[in-house]
């Protein structure tokens, strides 16, 4: 299983230490950050790859539920709580899962599998697979379909519900996940550099700092990629 990074919101001590604990026994979760309160969750989304949420809703500044509702690209979300009565308003908001305090270990595996089953949607017809030979994709986008040759991409930015896909003349927002576009594109030819981006390695024009620029675009290269992104350029 690909690694899944994961951040732990909870302001008891103990409760982030039990579920970093819970972590520790699969292997492919990755605890990027642990913190007591929305507005470090916040700043901590911000700046590090988090594909999982492991969230409280009765805290402090914020609960969980009002922030999960300002997120416009939250990750999968796993709500843990003491507190029976939020779960619909939890599920209302497509969360992977509700864990009620205590909550076993055996619990916690189900509810990261159901999670990781989020992570990896089918590929929907909106899009169609190429073939290794074919050095470019269809996707349904704006009501007509669209042939896309890969050199023409310059990168894909994740918008909420959609992705938004930059060529070198247009831009086009076929209603798939950032995920499924991902699984679609050649690995020698694109990498991502961000949560939220993935470029055209060939389309780079040079690197400053933690962003990289392609054409007119300035691209933020998220710090848990950044190594694995220099790599595949040869500069590591």
């Amino acid at each position: 299983m690909n690694k899944i990074y994961c951040l732990i919101v909870d302001d008891e001590p103990i409760s982030r230490e039990i579920i970093e604990g819970y972590c520790r026994h699969l292997p492919y979760l990755i605890v990027s950050g642990s913190c007591d309160n929305a507005l470090k969750a916040k700043l901590l989304l911000q700046q590090e790859r988090i594909d999982l949420l492991f969230l409280d809703i009765n805290m402090p500044v914020m609960d969980g539920i009002s922030f999960l509702k300002t997120m416009k690209q939250p990750p999968v979300v796993i709500f843990t709580t003491a507190y029976k009565e939020y779960a619909l308003d939890a599920f209302d908001l497509s969360a992977a899962d509700y864990l009620l305090k205590p909550f076993s270990l055996e619990r916690f595996i189900i509810a990261v599998d159901k999670a990781a089953e989020k992570m990896s949607p089918a590929v929907p017809a909106t899009a169609v697979v190429y073939k290794e030979t074919e050095p470019y994709i269809f996707v349904k986008a704006e009501g007509g379909i669209y042939k896309l040759s890969f050199d023409d991409i310059l990168y894909a930015e994740a918008s909420g519900n959609y992705v938004k896909i930059v060529t070198s003349l247009s831009t086009l927002m076929p209603a798939i996940t950032f995920t499924v576009l991902e699984s679609l594109l050649p690995t020698d030819l694109f990498i991502r550099v961000h949560r939220s981006y993935i470029i055209n390695k060939s389309k780079i024009d040079h690197i400053a700092g933690n962003r990289v620029y392609l054409q007119q675009a300035e691209i933020p290269v998220g710090s848990n990629y950044k190594e694995a992104f220099l790599q595949s350029l040869g500069l590591r």
